[in-house]
């Protein structure tokens, strides 16, 4: 199949064009600048018009949850993939914190057969570092994950790594870029104690940023960036929440150039402590959600480089499972589907421009993880784009909302662009709103050693 997107406006390499790309089976085959005539085809099987569209490369998300094997209550790795689809993300990468968590080779490759089977995006699993499997994880080979997880807080799925010798060895032995979620448990824990003495029980998500608060967030980023500097490990912060740990990371070099890389999620971008009087457990994450003057920092740090990627954190719980006070409503909920949307948004306002966009979101996901020819447009890279519509916008409802748990955060929201095509690997997965009808052909990343 050989396709013509026409006259888009291209987002690439911090550049906008007018320009046409053609894609001959999985592969771009020609960017090419400047408008073409109307009747130009270029001999293809499919002319698509893109005018007044603008055209990026697919969104490359480093941290979802996909629940599969284990959690499929919540979501699976089909349901979730589709909602990414629908949102412009064409890759993501898998955390391990299923059931059973993928912490040996053979958990691994079976999440990676589940993917083949059924995934509609590319795709690719974080190995998950335990208190015990060092041995596994000198088993892995480097081209098949992004890197080696490590819970430095307790989260969903309970994988806490908190031996100091362990943390030594894997840091100072492992050859893997090490993924960190960084809360401190014991002052979380000291957190817990000082406001249930005060407070009881029944707190509600308001006290949630308290407990697993800036010092929490802060003091065990800093000890991961001692521990890799010490080292020499390949560290990268995942999921920042507050301004202080911006401290912790370098803007003066490039991204390729830096050992320790970091993260911010769209709703750390999004919401603010205030937000949580309208929404509740909705916006219960971990880390929490903080005060305005952390979300303008995280936003300042992404304009600035010391914040290298732009994520989701995608962890979908039913509606049930976030009830209850803080201490026991589930962290984490659903943002594939409006992520890309949410950033367009914030573009309007005048945050973030579409070049800091696709750089965040494609190019330097990419280009951190080194994945082998994705998150550019480039001849001869593969044919991952979405095509965005600034006319035509979308108000989030739940008839609409793709992902198995049914609900968002955005719900009853209006954005004011919405997603118009998204191809992976030259599939149209979707279009008009609505997905494919056959699942596109999906490959797993590679990575480059």
């Amino acid at each position: 199949m050989k396709t013509l997107l026409r006259n888009a406006l291209i987002t690439n390499e911090g550049r906008t064009f007018r320009g046409s790309i053609v894609i001959e089976g999985a592969i771009i085959s020609h960017v090419i600048e400047g408008a073409l005539p109307a009747d130009a085809r270029m001999e293809a099987d499919e002319v698509i018009d893109c005018s007044g569209l603008r055209l990026l490369p697919g969104c490359i998300d480093d941290q979802v949850h996909f629940r599969e094997p284990g959690l499929t209550h919540k979501a699976n790795i089909a349901s979730e993939s589709r909602s990414a689809i629908a949102g412009g993300v064409t890759s993501f990468m898998d955390m391990p914190n299923t059931n059973p968590p993928t912490t040996t080779r053979e958990r691994l490759l079976e999440k990676r057969q589940i993917a083949a089977d059924t995934a509609w995006g590319n795709y690719g699993f974080f190995f998950g570092g335990t208190n015990d499997n060092i041995a596994e994880i000198k088993r892995i080979d480097r081209t098949l994950v992004p890197g080696l997880k490590l819970f430095l807080g307790s989260s969903t799925g309970n994988m806490l790594v908190d031996n100091q010798e362990t943390l030594e060895r894997i840091f100072g032995e492992c050859d893997l870029l090490i993924a960190t979620h960084c809360e401190k448990e014991e002052i979380i824990c000291a957190n817990k104690r000082h406001y249930q003495a005060q407070h009881g029980n029944d707190m509600d998500v308001h006290f949630h940023p308290l407990i697993r608060s800036e010092e929490a967030c802060y003091r065990s980023s800093a000890e991961a960036v001692e521990l890799a500097e010490r080292m020499n490990a390949r560290l990268h912060i995942l999921h920042l929440s507050t301004a202080k740990e911006l401290g912790l990371f370098r803007n003066d070099i490039p991204t390729e150039q830096k050992h320790i890389t970091s993260e911010v999620c769209v709703h750390h971008l999004w919401f603010t402590d205030a937000d949580y009087d309208r929404f509740g457990n909705r916006i219960k994450w971990n880390p929490a959600i903080k005060k305005m003057t952390d979300r303008d920092a995280l936003r300042a740090g992404v304009r600035d480089g010391r914040i290298d990627i732009i994520a989701t954190d995608h962890a979908p719980h039913l509606l049930r499972e976030k009830e209850g006070s803080c201490l026991h409503a589930a962290s984490g909920g659903p943002l594939l589907q409006h992520s890309l949307l949410a950033l367009f948004e914030l573009m309007q306002q005048g945050v973030f421009t579409v070049e800091e966009i696709v750089n965040k979101t494609a190019h330097l996901p990419a280009t951190l993880f080194a994945i082998h020819k994705r998150g550019y447009i480039r001849k001869g890279y593969y044919a991952d784009v979405v095509l965005v519509d600034p006319s035509k916008p979308l108000t989030v409802s739940a008839d609409n909302i793709l992902s198995h748990c049914g609900w968002s955060p955005f719900e009853g929201f209006t954005f004011g662009h919405s997603i118009a095509y998204t191809f992976v690997n030259g599939c149209k997965a979707y279009a008009d709103g609505k997905l494919a009808e056959q699942r596109p052909t999906v490959q797993p990343l590679l990575f480059n050693s």
